[in-house]
């Protein structure tokens, strides 16, 4: 079946950019350059997260063994960025189509304004028919300031721009029932149940250029899913895959989306790193939060605060086995919260409206 979309994100992994010595495979960028136009002339916005950026700096420069690994990154990121953007630049131009170059770190999502700043900039480029090429900013981002990946930061693009959907490109046909080299492995070509643990089958291998396995992916195609974006993980080094998984003719994993969540809680379903405050609610609290029903988080279900929040900052609900069940929008701070602990008919902590959760 063909997909209608009006706006996409697609991410192309480090696995598909580059060759087996680690290099840039130009024509292979050359060739999926080729069909994100011919994707744009159909009237379709497309923004592009690609990796990269080392594997290109690989291509210019050597580092010497005495430099610690965060260094190295930080060295052939900043040379290997230009030469990306450049061989970019230069295919779009074949095409008369400009791209731009967006470089983000988490800092620059954790704020809701950061975050609208972020959104406002992709919107004008989009509206006036620029490739926004998306890649973390790996020459300041050190450990703990990075995205899991890239497949994260796609998602949390795709959720910004409340795509429709957000096609992944790896190096395999997508998530298999089992290992991808054993003969009896198959592609899973379908996922509608955002509660399958693809733990249980998934090989937690990482490709040999980039961070995140296919676990990762798998987990935030569910949570992408889950907010109303269909997420497809394809083969990107197979021809005209692009086109194929548009037009429903590639074998690949699609995740159905559910019902589009409100830009409010998109951008809270991608803060958990951004999240000052923890609060710890009690097992009732927690069942009425997961059931179906729309169920804001009142201080009667609150145990205690773990970690202070002020108004109006992202905290995280944890069970009373400190396993994350959601994240929300503090409806007042940490002092008040505390006074009305176990409290009956007391204001909301987090409102529904301003509340994600987990499952």
């Amino acid at each position: 079946m063909a997909f209608s979309y009006k706006r996409i994100v697609i991410k192309i992994g480090s696995n598909v950019l580059t060759q087996s010595n680690g290099l840039p495979d130009q024509e292979r960028i050359s060739k999926l350059v080729e069909q994100i136009v011919a994707i744009k002339q159909q009237g379709i916005e497309v923004t592009l997260v690609s990796s990269g950026a080392v594997a290109a700096g690989r291509s210019l420069i050597t580092v010497s063994e005495k430099y610690d690994a965060i260094a190295a990154r930080q060295l052939l990121a900043s040379i290997g960025q230009i030469k990306l953007i450049n061989i970019y630049a230069h295919l779009f131009e074949q095409y008369n189509m400009l791209c731009s170059q967006v470089l983000v770190t988490t800092e620059d999502f954790k704020g809701r304004q950061h975050y609208l700043n972020m959104k406002n900039c992709l919107e004008i480029l989009l509206q006036h028919q620029v490739i926004p090429i998306v890649n973390e900013n790996d020459v300041v981002s050190v450990t703990e300031l990075m995205f899991t990946d890239n497949d994260e930061l796609a998602g949390l693009i795709a959720s910004m721009l409340n795509a429709q959907a957000l096609i992944i490109l790896t190096n395999v046909d997508g998530i298999y029932d089992g290992n991808p080299n054993d003969a009896g492995s198959s592609v899973i070509t379908e996922v509608a149940d955002s509660e399958i643990d693809f733990a249980s089958f998934v090989t937690s291998g990482r490709s040999q250029f980039g961070r995140g396995g296919m676990i990762t992916k798998s987990h935030m195609a569910q949570k992408t899913a889950k907010l109303g974006i269909a997420v497809h993980i394809a083969n990107g080094t197979k021809d005209d895959i692009l086109l194929n998984v548009l037009n429903g003719t590639a074998p690949h994993t699609r995740f159905v989306p559910n019902k589009t969540a409100s830009e409010k809680k998109k951008w809270i379903a991608h803060s958990e790193k951004s999240a000052t405050g923890i609060v710890q609610v009690n097992a009732g609290a927690k069942t009425a939060l997961i059931s179906n029903k729309a169920t804001s988080l009142l201080p009667v279900g609150v145990v205690t605060i773990l970690t202070d929040f002020k108004k109006g900052e992202i905290i995280k609900l944890v069970d009373e086995q400190n396993e994350l069940i959601g994240l929300g929008i503090a409806e007042y701070g940490a002092d008040k919260a505390k006074e009305s602990i176990g409290q009956k008919k007391q204001r909301p902590l987090v409102h529904y409206d301003y509340l994600y959760l987990l499952s």
